[in-house]
């Protein structure tokens, strides 16, 4: 256990925050020994993956807590599709390209999105046609109230879109030990219809793509138009695209003819960075902080020098453009601290 601990290298805003105390755990029992420090000395726990998900807008006054849990278990189900189980520590990319190396599909179009193993069923992470729920199996947990390891299954997880019980009820009161996901060994079902995937194909002059040419594909997109965060700070999409009911959407559309949205019975995914872009925020820089000019839906720390304050005050900014103009409120995908 540390003291005064900057937390600056743990998350990819590279914001400074000091915490009060700070423990890099690799085993289970050091992680109950150091979640029953934090409950005798009555302090609150922070629990950092790959830092990818959080803006840190002050110091912490308690215990951070990074998970460094490793290990890949294999376990064959038939000679269609086989059970991988990653520890939470694992990189969640490095993960990907693992799966990939073994010709394991499912995690293709989830391929370069940042963070851990842990942190996926948090936010039932997505991209191109593709959620964690897809391929989710089971999760073990531990509940922070009686240190006991527990199964949570795909039913029990109530995912939802960029949600789950963890961000819901459950927050706060578990960690994630290592998630289980069932993959194909052959006859992979291919995704390309989302996104630019079918473009960058074309790119490569591939015809008939395997589970590893839809990874490139998407590898080449995300870096085409996402900052390197450990080049730029950020959180890679600070916000959720929202959801608003046809009805609403029909309205704007009368309003605003070129809206974009993707009807799903009665409502609409209305993407986040299209509505930001509307309101001119796109490539815009107030002071460090600045929305990026590829892709507005990420809010970058421009200077290297930004507080978690700077980037929250200009989030709220965007917030607030969004819902003049279009009536829509933006809600922020990361955590904040």
């Amino acid at each position: 256990m540390q003291d005064n601990f900057s937390l600056k290298p743990y998350n990819t805003f590279g914001v400074e925050a000091i915490s009060r105390y700070f423990a890099e755990i690799h085993t289970i029992e050091e992680l109950k020994e150091a979640i029953l420090f934090s409950s005798s000395h009555s302090l609150p726990i922070l629990f950092l993956g790959g830092g990818s998900n959080v803006l840190l807008t002050k110091d912490f006054e308690g215990v951070a807590i990074q998970i460094n849990l490793k290990g890949i278990i294999e376990e064959s189900v038939d000679d269609h599709s086989i059970l991988v189980t990653a520890k939470a520590g694992e990189n969640w990319h490095e993960f990907v390209m693992y799966c990939l190396a073994k010709n394991y599909g499912g995690l293709e179009n989830l391929s370069l999105i940042p963070g851990n193993v842990g942190t996926s069923p948090m936010q039932n992470i997505g991209a191109y046609g593709t959620e964690i729920k897809d391929i989710f199996v089971k999760c073990s947990v531990l509940n922070l109230d009686t240190l006991e390891i527990e199964t949570f299954d795909l039913e029990k997880c109530r995912f939802g879109y960029r949600d789950s019980i963890f961000k819901q009820e459950g927050k706060g009161k578990y960690v994630i030990l290592e998630v289980t996901f069932r993959l194909t060994k052959k006859d992979h079902i291919i995704k390309t219809e989302y996104g630019a995937i079918t473009a960058e194909l074309e790119k490569l002059h591939i015809e008939a793509p395997t589970i590893q040419d839809v990874s490139k594909a998407v590898i080449n997109i995300r870096q085409s138009k996402l900052p390197d965060p450990k080049i730029t700070g950020n959180a890679g999409s600070f916000f959720k695209n929202p959801t608003i009911s046809l009805s609403q959407f029909e309205d704007l559309k009368l309003k605003f003819a070129n809206i974009q949205g993707y009807p799903n019975g009665n409502q609409v995914k209305v993407p986040a960075g299209w509505l930001i872009e509307q309101c001119g925020w796109k490539g815009r820089q107030i002071g460090n902080v600045a929305s990026h000019q590829l892709q507005s839906l990420v809010i970058i720390n421009a200077t290297g020098n930004a507080t978690g304050k700077e980037i929250f005050d200009f989030s709220t900014q965007i917030i607030n453009s969004v819902k003049e103009k279009f009536g829509i409120e933006l809600e922020r995908e990361v955590n904040i601290i």
